[in-house]
């Protein structure tokens, strides 16, 4: 690799920490619309707690040393990747507690998931060298991506009114974060992922999500065009859209000709 005056993409995150985003996001996510849909079901709490681990364990993979990820604990004062894993462990405690109790214990397994989330938005925002993450609207776009990608998820398991309309907010919120984040950060790799978001994760989900209060199907094909422009953002996000913002060099040295 080459360094000099101009961004270049940063190398110590790869789709392994993608991932984490990605599935830990989508799972976080579907706990809390399982709280809200469907409180007395284990199967979208079992599935939202695989997500979640299957993304932490991508981010282990990625690490040299693995023996060495025990240290992520030492920082919480200083650190958000220590926030986020002292609350993947409070996730996980009120998750297995709700495979016991759903309806005593999966309304606090959700409040658990909805600040996993929010630590992985300040994650990226405390990453100042990086112009497409260091934007505080990232947060916002973090946490409601994922929100609309766990409804997204448990529309593939049950369709309620309750659980469209959740979906459909979840859907205007990822819009609404999604416009204010562009508006101040404009990266070449995220407009064909942002296309996508807004004209089949948006417009047409919202479409089919109606029309799903009458025809179950439509609302699974919504769910879908949720999850995977929003896994695709996300992507993006952190592998492509991760430019570095560059030495600021107002005059580069010329050698001289003698």
């Amino acid at each position: 690799m080459s360094f000099g005056p101009n961004a270049w993409i940063q190398q110590h995150w790869d789709a392994r920490a993608a991932l984490n985003f990605m599935l830990g996001g989508a799972g976080a996510g579907l706990l809390v619309a399982a709280a809200l849909a469907y409180p007395e079901s284990r199967v979208p709490v079992l599935f939202g707690l695989g997500l979640i681990a299957l993304g932490l364990g991508a981010v282990w993979l990625e690490i040299g040393r693995k023996l060495r990820a025990v240290n992520v604990f030492f920082n919480p004062f200083t650190s958000w990747m220590t926030r986020e894993s002292f609350v993947a462990v409070l996730v996980f405690a009120l998750g297995a507690a709700a495979l016991w109790r759903p309806q005593l214990f999966l309304p606090f397994a959700a409040a658990a998931a909805l600040a996993f989330v929010y630590c992985q938005g300040q994650i990226l925002r405390a990453s100042k060298g990086i112009p497409a993450w260091r934007a505080p609207q990232v947060v916002l776009l973090i946490v409601s991506t994922s929100l609309a990608e766990g409804a997204g998820i448990a529309l593939l398991f049950t369709t309620t009114p309750l659980l469209l309309t959740w979906f459909g907010l979840a859907l205007i919120l990822r819009a609404v974060a999604w416009t204010r984040y562009s508006a101040v950060v404009k990266n070449p790799a995220l407009v064909n992922p942002a296309k996508a978001l807004m004209q089949i994760g948006t417009v047409s989900a919202l479409a089919f999500a109606v029309l799903g209060y009458w025809v179950p199907g439509a609302a699974q094909l919504a769910g879908i065009a949720a999850i995977a422009t929003g896994l695709w953002l996300k992507f993006a996000l952190v592998t492509r859209a991760s430019l570095n913002q560059g030495f600021n060099l107002p005059q580069l040295p010329v050698r001289g000709v003698r």
